[in-house]
């Protein structure tokens, strides 16, 4: 895999002719965002050979470089899963593509499902940890690219700077932020009430089922991290409603404004 990544990075430096240094991965109907680019260019996975492919609605499936006031920036249209059938080092394949590229700070977003009741479906959530339930870790075996030590402490996966700059930009622009812990399941399948119920006793706020196998490569590597969720549906036995990936992708439509101030503000404070 080292060599498909290497040969990914060599295409795309060519392509762009600068390192990025901030990179957002974009959750389901977030994709968006990356229209706020300025000097845009798009590329996509399946122009990279040995790239995966998104295989998920509202996964455009590419990299759009650009800048935000002047800082090199590139965003992930598109994400891979392990209920896609790609496994844990597939999934964090692209973090070693960003880190070989120059990236320094990682931005993980995504859309997720309410647990704690005091969360409302819109609500911005700024990841504060996570909780593995997906018995993956792309570390086993050895990292993709051996950066650093083999035992990795997660103590601090989310910078604790990066998480006093969110809340600030929310005060400062009244976002009215939330401050969490994300756990992963696997999917496809939404979660069961009982799961949420014991999600609930392990101390986790919001449900999803990407991004902690992402961050466990990222800290791996290197790269600061920060995290936001976008409680896309209050999770399962919450409420007394059905969830859909339709209604999803329509609650982060309707969150797109709040989102994009954040994510735009954040980028501005790393100058």
């Amino acid at each position: 895999m080292q060599q498909v990544i290497h040969h990914i990075v060599n295409k795309l430096k060519q392509q762009i002719g600068y390192a990025p240094k901030v990179a957002i991965i974009l959750g389901s109907g977030l994709g968006s965002f990356a229209t706020h680019l300025e000097q845009k260019q798009e590329i996509a996975y399946e122009t990279l050979k040995g790239m995966p492919k998104s295989t998920v609605a509202g996964h455009s499936g590419k990299f759009v470089f650009g800048k935000i006031s002047g800082i090199p920036v590139v965003c992930m249209q598109g994400r891979f899963h392990l209920y896609e059938g790609y496994t844990a080092k597939q999934v964090s394949m692209p973090i070693y593509i960003l880190k070989e590229l120059g990236v320094e700070t990682l931005v993980v977003t995504n859309a997720s499902g309410g647990i704690n009741e005091s969360y409302n479906a819109g609500d911005l959530m700024v990841i504060n940890d996570h909780i593995n339930f997906t018995k993956e870790n792309p570390l086993i075996g050895g990292a993709t690219i051996p950066y650093g030590v083999r035992f990795v402490d997660m103590g601090s996966a989310y910078d604790k700077n990066y998480i006093e700059i969110l809340n600030k930009i929310g005060k400062e622009h009244n976002l009215q932020l939330k401050n969490g812990t994300y756990i992963q399941f696997m999917g496809p399948s939404y979660e069961t009430p009982a799961e949420i119920k014991m999600a609930r006793v392990f101390g986790a706020d919001a449900v999803g089922m990407s991004t902690v196998v992402e961050v466990i490569a990222a800290v791996q590597a290197g790269l600061k991290v920060a995290g936001v969720s976008v409680i896309a549906n209050m999770a399962s036995g919450v409420l007394d409603e059905t969830v859909t990936h339709e209604k999803v992708l329509q609650t982060m439509k309707n969150s797109e404004q709040k989102f994009t101030k954040l994510l735009l503000e954040f980028v501005k404070s790393l100058t």
